[in-house]
């Protein structure tokens, strides 16, 4: 949605800063067993390259990228600003505030970006968080299996890809919004702003304005109108064969915005948290919630 003001543009998800250099991004997510982690960088780069992400625009991005495996990825997002100026980058890639180090260096990198932290209610994250991991699961059977069945396939390598990821999604939710707090804390005043997703969703002509007035954008109703239409961007859908994510797929499939009020759950639904929650955690769970508006 903010990527689609006028004067802003909404990657997918690029994920560069998981590492220095392009080099060691592929091999993260080659170790991981995770290559739809480059999905939304090589559909990028395939739309500003040849204006459309196709199968084959995406197999010469796979060979130009192999000729820059040297670049940093700081030089890699200077590139790919500069083919969007004048607009200015909208980045959202979660695997951003997996470790301190990724969003250490995103400022690293960019020490004069604004920082939005959107928040979602800890009960409907887990459930999301769940329905993701099946998804990526059924991603990496339909992908690795039957590679399983070829000759000269490394088979150590597939199988540990295929491993589950196993991990508390309330802990993560914890573990997340608390970075972005102990992070976002340190800047200087105005250079981050927290909003609860269910607001935002819920009244978008109410709180786009304030996002766009925040970074110094033009607030006009034909600005705001175009940022309730996320389905226009080109990347709010599947991509081709050999990049067919970049985002999250609930979204890709269905990426119109929705309107009505967003009902949130309350912390007091002892039946949901024992569901959805870790008990051990709960309470500081439930504390950060409150602090972060939840009811």
């Amino acid at each position: 949605m903010i990527g689609q003001h006028p004067e802003m543009y909404g990657f997918p998800e690029l994920n560069l800063f998981v590492a220095d250099s392009v080099e060691e991004m592929l091999l993260y997510y080659l170790r991981q067993g995770r290559p739809q982690g480059l999905h939304g960088l090589l559909r990028t780069l395939a739309q500003l390259h040849d204006g459309v992400q196709t199968e084959t625009s995406i197999f010469k991005v796979r060979a130009w990228l192999q000729e820059r495996m040297d670049w940093s990825t700081k030089k890699m997002f200077d590139y790919i600003l500069e083919r969007i100026s004048p607009r200015i980058g909208v980045d959202k890639s979660p695997v951003t505030v997996m470790k301190p180090e990724f969003i250490e260096r995103a400022y690293a990198m960019f020490p004069k970006a604004n920082f939005l932290h959107l928040t979602r209610h800890p009960i409907s994250a887990a459930k999301s968080i769940r329905e993701y991991l099946k998804q990526m699961s059924e991603v990496r059977e339909n992908l690795f299996k039957p590679m399983l069945k070829t000759s000269g396939t490394p088979k150590p390598l597939i199988k540990n890809a295929l491993k589950e990821t196993t991990f508390d999604p309330a802990r993560l939710w914890l573990y997340t919004h608390s970075s972005i707090i102990n992070f976002t804390s340190t800047l200087p005043v105005g250079q981050s702003m927290r909003l609860k997703g269910e607001d935002l969703l819920s009244e978008p002509d109410l709180y786009l304005p304030q996002i766009a007035d925040w970074l110094g954008l033009r607030v006009d109703q034909d600005a705001i109108e175009a940022m309730k239409h996320p389905e226009n961007s080109s990347y709010a859908c599947r991509g081709p064969l050999g990049a067919r994510g970049g985002n999250d797929l609930k979204f890709l499939d269905s990426p119109r915005l929705r309107s009505g009020k967003i009902s949130e759950l309350s912390l007091k639904s002892k039946t949901e948290l024992d569901w959805a929650l870790n008990r051990q955690s709960s309470q500081k769970i439930i504390h950060l919630a409150k602090q972060m508006g939840y009811q």
